[in-house]
């Protein structure tokens, strides 16, 4: 390894390597060492990178979309950027709408939105408001480390269980188990549904891959207490990183089963524009005598590229490779049956906020 490489070492606790200036901005800062070791001192001085929370002042909650290949129509985000510093996360790009780099950035410069339950309420009100469950999860994690402090997420929550609103829930978060006061009585009225993500079950790849995140036996036993509890739970094996966890992807699905998960599903490893350069810099850094044998997996699954977006594609990729793992996988969950249909979300209980006071 260079010495400029070493001196670039991950930052512990932290996923991303790199901190590439974001996509839209001009000018780029990049540092090199001037032969009187500087760099190593500049280094020592800064730091490990701190998390910083700002409030996002957005006027709306719920973000809409049409993608055929997404299960859902409205989300919410209660955050931007995300804590976890998952490596891999397909969300990182946003943050250059922010002006911010998709790289450490987006782990460690937050943004909250303190008011998202109000505006939530105000736009459920709306009269031409129509119900259609509501992803929370879509982008970030909603029970990222600062959930914890801030609880955004329960507010919200309680909104929806009080307007009786369905609402499905992704996480790799057991923090989720916090607000099983609500979502124990929306999931008797087919109000809710929860999705927790397992990408590995090995700690220590966990720990470089989603260092933040919660270990993978706290995920399973979440599992196992949503599923306790009468709340429908599906696994995610998300994502699939090719020659890195892929062979797990059967351990994965009979723990799944074993912890009580009613269904599973899987995704591909994405790499859209900006995180392609992280990714391969993160296997560099972690796992160098890998790093070529996964991009070149990647490629065979992309069309010979290491990103496609095209709907129907992007989520599970194509080619002999693709197939395989799909196959894999259909025949892991069949024997683990974990098939298990999901009770349809209810539309028809939603009350809007004042429909009470509208008749009177």
């Amino acid at each position: 390894m260079d010495q400029q490489a070493d001196l670039r070492r991950p930052a512990k606790g932290r996923g991303a390597t790199l901190n590439p200036k974001g996509r839209f901005e001009p000018q780029a800062l990049e540092p090199f060492d001037d032969g009187w070791d500087s760099w190593p001192q500049a280094l020592a001085d800064d730091g490990p990178p701190r998390t910083t929370v700002s409030a996002d002042c957005s006027r709306s909650v719920i973000a809409r979309n049409d993608s055929p290949d997404i299960g859902f129509e409205q989300s919410i985000n209660p955050y931007r950027g995300c804590e976890h510093g998952c490596v891999y996360c397909y969300a990182r790009p946003s943050h250059a709408f922010l002006g911010l780099s998709p790289g450490l950035d987006f782990e460690t410069k937050l943004f909250a939105k303190h008011d998202a339950a109000r505006l939530l309420e105000r736009e459920l009100a709306a009269p031409g408001y129509v119900c259609k469950p509501i992803a929370l999860g879509a982008n970030t994690d909603p029970y990222q480390p600062i959930e914890r402090r801030l609880e955004i997420t329960r507010r919200i929550l309680e909104v929806l269980a009080r307007q009786r609103h369905p609402v499905t829930i992704t996480t790799k978060s057991a923090a989720v188990l916090r607000d099983l006061d609500l979502l124990v009585p929306m999931a008797a009225e087919q109000l809710v549904q929860v999705a927790i993500s397992v990408t590995t079950l090995a700690p220590d790849l966990a720990r470089k891959l989603e260092p933040r995140a919660a270990a993978p036996h706290r995920r399973l036993q979440a599992v196992k207490a949503l599923s306790d509890a009468g709340i429908p739970v599906s696994v995610l094996v998300a994502p699939i990183i090719p020659a890195l966890n892929d062979h797990e992807l059967e351990t994965i699905l009979a723990a799944a089963a074993e912890h009580g998960a009613w269904r599973a599903g899987y995704v591909l490893l994405r790499l859209p524009f900006e995180i392609k350069d992280l990714v391969a810099d993160w296997l560099a850094c972690h796992v160098p005598l890998k790093a070529e044998r996964v991009l070149s997996l990647v490629r065979q699954c992309r069309a010979g590229r290491l990103n496609d977006s095209r709907f129907g594609h992007r989520m599970k990729g194509e080619g002999g490779y693709a197939l395989m793992l799909g196959r894999r996988f259909a025949v892991a969950r069949r024997r683990h049956a974990l098939e298990r249909a999901m009770p349809p979300l209810r539309t028809d209980r939603f009350a809007p906020p004042g429909a009470q006071l509208r008749l009177l």
